[in-house]
């Protein structure tokens, strides 16, 4: 079955994964360095350490664009057609949508209007609120956001009804080509959708990552983070508000400074992935919401935004209300982005604010600091412009830090480099990539807890060669991240595909093997404790975790929780100094077979 991007992605040398057998296992390891600490290291780290697309990628959007131009045709793609193949593939929907595209929904369409911003992004009826806040966050920074929306795209100019996205895929930028067809229900864009009626970049943007996993089903409840890796390349951290660090506002307006995207939400008490059902929808339920909202015409009129010319009103679909929302006009089990951080003066006292926006466009907190908060009267005029408040139900807010931290329940974090919250000191980090499989019978050992098949997963050697800088940290320590990333189990839900439960373990090794590569056996971690690990196994894409630990040499053992599953990954490992990870020689000798059946 040919990949959902074949003919936009030129492939990568040695990138495929080999047959398993008795050889070492299949990978690739790359080391680059990545410049952090000032605003130019974070853009070169990201658009530059992640091996930008090669031109042969480049010229294919290209080629083809010319060639509809000189045919005079319009582009129509063959790999996601505009059908119910490319909507949902666990059931049929009940109605017809209608594909079209922008000149048909309405006159003048405009790829961006005014510079893409925040307030274009409105979800329609699909469940990825995780991926409109990751987008809302990267139209913060332009210069991340045209990394992922080249420019020179438009409705006018040399229009072929072809367009073309960007995503950081597992080490490697990809160019993702589409056209512009749209499924639309009485003329209505159905799914994502700008405030104003003729801009459309929001939308084919949500269009292009669905190609990228295969259908828009697939992106049905996921984590913000996961699009934010998929935007800039970066590396995740995640934080249990009510176990955060004292400084966790300093933080913050850190990472707001140094270009990190962040986002937030409130756990609804299912431990679910944001924009999945409370009450457990499957895609049947929804798409039976779906038609209820259609049939009874649930639409309102939007205000038009300034920088548009069509005199239409907007008309936006009301999100399907599967999220928890509460009294405060919060939602449980849903993503929010975390656009801004500011201190305002009230009453003669500094309060701490955050900044927050729902990708509904809509539904809004209702407390202090809010748009309709009564002692708005009280904070000066100056005071008000700067935080450019104003009573409009876009889905953005204030709420003081206070509020903020009794409310919310995690907090993620998008690092553009793995030293963005560190100190301010100029800092440069070594970033290793390397890519590998769990094998059944051969490398999936499982975690720990087994034992007898533990051993046998891959193995990494990381070698620690020197200190950190830091005058003043009298210990002598190497401070790193380690990033493990499963592969392809959001494209493969079609196939049945969920997200495996994954961690890692690191082990110091003996002196007397450094070096040597070899792989360890079973008596080692029999007889060896480790000297760090993920602090959880977790269904998750990346579980990462920072570390300090001595200069020595250590092996890093990535797995899932259960044994014998099979899966590809990435493992990426960051490290403010000279250190080195490569993987281990994982031929495993064994008198009996791992896996008896």
């Amino acid at each position: 079955m040919p990949t959902v991007i074949s003919a936009t992605v030129a492939p990568r040398t040695g990138a495929e994964p080999r047959s398993p057998g008795p050889g070492p296992h299949p990978a690739q390891g790359k080391t680059t360095e990545a410049g952090g600490g000032h605003p130019s290291g974070i853009y070169s780290a990201i658009i530059s350490r992640n091996f930008p697309i090669i031109g042969v990628k480049e010229k294919t959007f290209e080629q083809l664009h010319k060639k509809c131009l000189e045919k005079k045709v319009l582009y129509l793609d063959p790999e996601f057609p505009p059908d119910e193949t490319s909507l949902f593939y666990s059931q049929k929907f009940p109605i017809q949508f209608v594909w079209k595209r922008p000149p048909e929904i309405c006159e003048n369409p405009r790829f961006i209007i005014g510079g893409a911003n925040r307030t274009d992004i409105c979800q329609g009826d699909l469940g990825d609120c995780w991926f409109l806040a990751a987008i809302a966050c990267l139209t913060l920074n332009e210069r991340l956001l045209f990394r992922v929306i080249p420019h020179d795209q438009s409705f006018t100019e040399n229009y072929a009804g072809i367009f073309h996205f960007q995503f950081w895929r597992y080490g490697d930028w990809v160019d993702v080509v589409i056209d512009d067809c749209l499924p639309t229900y009485n003329n209505q864009l159905v799914f994502t959708k700008s405030n104003h009626r003729n801009e459309f970049w929001s939308a084919l943007l949500e269009k292009a990552y669905a190609k990228l996993h295969g259908s828009y089903e697939a992106l049905k409840g996921g984590n913000t983070t996961e699009a934010m890796e998929d935007f800039t390349g970066g590396v995740t951290e995640f934080f249990e508000i009510k176990d955060a660090p004292s400084d966790m506002y300093k933080i913050m307006r850190k990472a707001i400074e140094r270009g990190s995207l962040m986002g937030c939400s409130i756990d609804d008490g299912t431990n679910m992935t944001y924009g999945t059902s409370p009450s457990g929808l499957n895609m049947g339920e929804l798409i039976a919401r779906m038609v209820r909202n259609m049939d009874n015409s649930l639409l309102r009129d939007s205000d038009l935004d300034p920088r548009g010319s069509d005199d239409r009103p907007s008309r936006t679909i009301v999100p399907v209300q599967y999220e928890t929302r509460m009294a405060c006009g919060l939602v449980k089990g849903h993503a929010y982005s975390v656009t801004g951080l500011e201190e305002a003066l009230f009453k003669g006292e500094k309060v701490k604010l955050v900044r927050l926006r729902n990708p509904w466009g809509q539904v809004e907190w209702n407390g202090s600091w809010s748009d309709g908060w009564k002692d708005w009267s009280f904070v000066d005029k100056d005071e008000k412009a700067r935080l450019q408040h104003q009573v409009t139900e876009d889905g953005e807010f204030w709420m003081s830090y206070d509020d903020f931290v009794y409310h919310f329940t995690k907090l993620e974090i998008c690092n553009l480099t793995a030293d963005a919250l560190e100190s301010d000191k100029l800092q440069t980090w070594t970033v290793s990539v390397n890519e590998g499989r769990w094998v059944r019978g051969c490398s999936a050992g499982g975690c720990r807890n087994f034992p007898d098949t533990f051993w046998t997963n891959p193995q990494y050697r990381l070698k620690l060669l020197e200190e950190d800088d830091d005058p003043d940290d009298s210990e002598v320590i190497c401070s790193f991240l380690v990033a493990l990333m499963q592969k392809n189990r959001r494209k493969d839900r079609k196939l049945g595909a969920n997200l495996f439960t994954i961690g890692f373990a690191i082990y110091e090794v003996p002196k007397e093997m450094h070096g040597n590569k070899q792989h360890l056996q079973k008596d080692f971690f029999l007889y060896n404790a480790s000297k760090a690990r993920s602090k959880t196994y977790i269904n998750m894409r990346e579980v990462s975790q920072r570390f300090r630990l001595p200069p020595s040499e250590y092996v890093i053992v990535p797995s899932t929780y259960e044994p014998h599953q099979e899966g590809e990954f990435i493992l990426r490992v960051f490290s403010e100094k000279r250190n080195l990870s490569e993987e281990a020689e994982n031929t495993i000798s064994v008198d009996r077979p791992v896996v008896s059946d």
